[in-house]
């Protein structure tokens, strides 16, 4: 139940007009696609309709698989410490491939599904204060991060330059 005055607009909702999607045509609770057919007769609440851009494709994106190399550094924690935290991470977090650790940084690498490389970063970029307090992790900051798509990854490992070899899936010291 929200409290407000009646009449008030919800807060931070000033100035946006709301408007309503119609229902897609293999939706199954009837009805026409189109919201003008669906409004209810008599006054009402009315929206300026803008035409759809002409590239607007109503398909979702495809997701892609994004590697990630997060790098961590901080104050000296015990090794013991660490590891703990980064087992726990990765028992947490199953896409975790390996995580190196020394007893003031360490370095994450998985694979991320994610729709583009900006969500790929904001997963990454929140994975070590989201599981801070349930693995133990140490209080680093996150100093490094890298996000390569699929193919980049690939084309790096073929060619020699890629990432440096990574130790066995697991967690590891450096």
């Amino acid at each position: 139940m929200r409290r407000a005055r009646p009449g008030a607009p919800p807060r931070g909702t000033a100035g946006r007009a709301l408007t309503s999607v119609g229902a897609g045509a293999d939706f199954e609770g009837g009805g026409s696609a189109d919201p003008e057919e669906n409004r209810p007769a008599g006054p009402g609440p009315t929206a300026v309709k803008e035409p759809a851009p002409e590239t607007a494709r109503t398909e979702r994106t495809p997701s892609k698989l994004w590697h990630i190399t997060l790098s961590v550094s901080g104050g000296a924690v015990p090794l013991e410490e660490v590891r703990r935290g980064l087992e726990q991470l990765a028992h947490d977090h199953p896409f975790l491939l390996t995580s190196r650790y020394a007893d003031d940084h360490a370095e994450i690498r998985y694979w991320e599904e994610a729709r583009d490389l900006h969500d790929a970063a904001a997963v990454a970029l929140r994975l070590w204060g989201e599981h801070r307090s349930t693995a133990r992790l140490p209080p680093w900051e996150i100093v490094g991060l890298e996000v390569i798509d699929r193919e980049t990854y690939h084309q790096r490992v073929a060619e020699g330059y890629g990432p440096p070899p990574a130790a066995p899936v697991g967690v590891h010291p450096y």
